[in-house]
């Protein structure tokens, strides 16, 4: 799951990245509205937690235009103001949610899991590849009901090859997706971390790789699965 925080006040959206990469979401930080509508109409996140009140464009002005433009990351607004009609505001523009400053770190991360939850079961909380299987509530991975431990970056990984199993994808793809902006491996990365996706599938009993390279093109889940 991707997240971009869209916060203008760094005492705010540095320790929420640093809380939510603790939970395992791959995060990136724009400081204002027009930042964050350059960041987010790239169409990479799944959560965008906004702040009404930013310089050049305000939160429910960007909120507005990103609907306009078709972007369906749930948005999660953030503000001091804890009027009513500010909300419905809010919430009228475009936006899922609406948590007052300030908040509590606990319920921020609980209202991410709600949004997480009505992202996933848009699509399916259940993926089967053959007798691989994804549960993408708990995030766990089986093979014959039995459990392969893998890491979040290779949960991530196969999660996003299973959704979107007729396309193939290269490794800057891959790595726009899947890792945050301030990451600085390269293409290399996404080798290795295959390579031992692809171990360890094979060491649970699966004999095919699950996710094929398609030489000079990238990577793309194998049409056995």
């Amino acid at each position: 799951m991707k997240i971009l925080i869209v916060e203008d006040d760094d005492r705010i959206s540095i320790p929420l990245k640093e809380e939510l990469q603790h939970q395992n979401y791959v995060v990136d930080l724009a400081f204002d509205g027009a930042q964050g509508l350059e960041m987010a109409t790239l169409g990479l996140y799944d959560i965008i937690l906004l702040d009404l009140m930013l310089p050049k464009i305000n939160g429910l002005a960007l909120c507005k235009q990103l609907r306009d433009n078709g972007n369906s990351a749930a948005i999660l607004m953030l503000t001091v103001r804890n009027d009513k009609q500010d909300k419905v505001v809010g919430l009228n523009c475009g936006a899922d949610d609406y948590l007052t400053k300030p908040f509590d770190l606990d319920e921020l991360s609980a209202r991410i899991r709600a949004l997480s939850r009505r992202f996933i079961s848009q699509r399916q909380s259940l993926i089967a590849c053959g007798p691989l299987q994804i549960d993408t509530t708990s995030c766990a991975v089986t093979y014959r009901e039995n459990a392969i431990e893998v890491t979040p970056t290779e949960y991530r990984l196969l999660v996003h090859f299973a959704l979107n199993p007729a396309t193939t994808f290269n490794g800057e793809e891959l790595l726009n997706k899947l890792w945050s902006q301030e990451f600085v491996g390269g293409k290399e990365t996404i080798k290795t971390h295959i390579k031992t996706l692809r171990k360890k599938l094979a060491a649970a009993g699966i004999e095919e790789p699950v996710i094929e390279t398609v030489y000079g093109f990238g990577y793309r889940l194998t049409s056995n699965a």
